[in-house]
């Protein structure tokens, strides 16, 4: 990355289908989305990373930790896939905080055929932002105080179920949860997040700031929102109804919270083979 930081891509799947991007949300990892992306496999070339100082990428400094600095490596992220796999159209398939930080680019954006997001964290001034303001500084009060350490993954796994955050998540999320967001302690024993509570709580802090100054219908490349559904209890930010976008093909999946992916897969693979059609982007 600009800062000499480093990101690991990694390539599954179908090489001769079209290129889908695949990235996660905040804290998170995206082998965590295993159950989601593996049902494109057969067709698609998948090439996944995770956001900097999250899953594979080393710890670097929390300063460089912003929405801003993401952006930046998603257009660095897109170039550096060109020249490792040869230059061909990608579809962009990003969930929450990757998807809000490549649409703040409109330009790094529109360099792909087609984005599909999963229920982007935007919004707009007035009462639902002051709404989505004051859920952000809960959460990252609330990230900011989460055990950083376990004695062994099993443990965390053992724990998730008490968790409202992943109430609804299909049948071995749990130990994926351990598997892709623990690593070994640097201090020795036990394992330690990859994203640390600080880091994942300074994205949340500032997210409002950033939420407000997306344009989409600036990406000069066919959009398709897919939300949770905005009458259950939201688990991470509001969610809100983005129709009032021109541009943007807007839609919520029924009974799924923010992390849809990993609660109803099948759903969500369905849609994302929808939009390629409809935009004639399908495996070639």
């Amino acid at each position: 990355m600009d800062d000499g930081a480093s990101i690991l891509v990694r390539r599954h799947g179908n090489p001769n289908g079209t290129r889908l991007v695949i990235s996660h949300g905040n804290g998170l990892a995206i082998d965590l989305y295993y159950p989601f992306w593996t049902l494109l496999a057969d067709e698609f070339d998948l090439i996944t990373y995770d956001l900097r100082n999250h899953g594979w990428n080393s710890l670097g400094p929390l300063r460089n930790h912003n929405l801003p600095t993401f952006a930046a490596d998603h257009a660095r992220v897109f170039e550096a896939i060109d020249r490792l796999y040869g230059k061909k159209p990608k579809v962009g398939v990003f969930h929450s905080i990757s998807a809000l930080s490549v649409v703040l680019s409109p330009d790094t954006a529109s360099q792909y055929a087609g984005l599909f997001l999963f229920d982007p964290p935007i919004c707009t001034r007035g009462k639902t932002y002051e709404e989505f303001e004051a859920a952000a500084q809960r959460m990252s009060r609330f990230a900011e105080v989460r055990t950083p350490w376990f004695r062994s993954r099993a443990e965390m796994a053992e724990l998730l179920p008490y968790s409202s955050t992943f109430r609804c998540v299909v049948p071995g999320v749990y130990d994926l949860v351990a598997k892709t967001t623990l690593r070994k302690s640097s201090k020795g024993a036990g394992y330690e997040l990859c994203c640390p509570p600080s880091y994942e709580a300074q994205i949340i802090a500032y997210a409002g700031n950033f939420a407000v100054l997306i344009d989409l219908d600036a990406v000069r490349c066919p959009v398709k929102v897919l939300g949770a559904d905005p009458l259950c209890p939201f688990s991470y930010l509001p969610t809100f109804d983005l129709t009032y976008l021109v541009k943007v093909d807007y839609d919520f999946l029924p009974d799924a919270t923010h992390f849809l992916q990993l609660e109803q897969p099948k759903a969500c693979a369905a849609a994302v083979r929808e939009f390629l059609a409809l935009h004639n982007l399908g495996s070639s």
